[in-house]
């Protein structure tokens, strides 16, 4: 049985396009949070302004996906669930969260099949970042 070839990035970070698309993904993702009603729940989670959040997901995606470390750099380890705990995070908000993140990964062109090993990835830490059941 033959399987297709495997792209030759080195990281994840490398295939979905570097910063640049690193940064539009994260823009979008804010963009649509404010554009769709549908992300209601999740963008209210989320204060008045979406400006700290933007720059905090691109630094955190950034090195996430294998490229600079900006994050910790600046905050040290994420500490992902500790810093979400002051949020309510249910299934609503969840499946929200990774909704807006499927549709802005679409939208800004992240090649299919990285796209669905990020659904996976994300749906995981999304899910532990529940701290209420509904």
């Amino acid at each position: 049985m033959q399987t297709e070839e495997q792209p030759a990035f080195a990281t994840p970070f490398e295939w979905i396009g570097g910063e640049d698309k690193v940064r539009a993904l994260v823009e979008r993702f804010y963009d649509l949070m404010d554009l769709e009603p549908g992300y209601a729940a999740l963008r209210a989670a989320h204060g008045d302004s979406l400006d700290n959040a933007r720059q905090r997901l691109f630094w955190f995606l950034c090195g996430w996906l294998g490229g600079p470390s900006y994050y910790t750099d600046q905050f040290g380890h994420p500490r992902l669930r500790a810093r979400h705990m002051p949020f309510s995070i249910g299934i609503r908000e969840r499946d929200q969260w990774l909704a807006c993140m499927d549709q802005a990964m679409g939208e800004t062109g992240v090649p299919e099949e990285l796209r669905m090993r990020l659904k996976d990835s994300f749906f995981q830490t999304a899910d532990w970042m529940r701290n209420r059941g509904a």
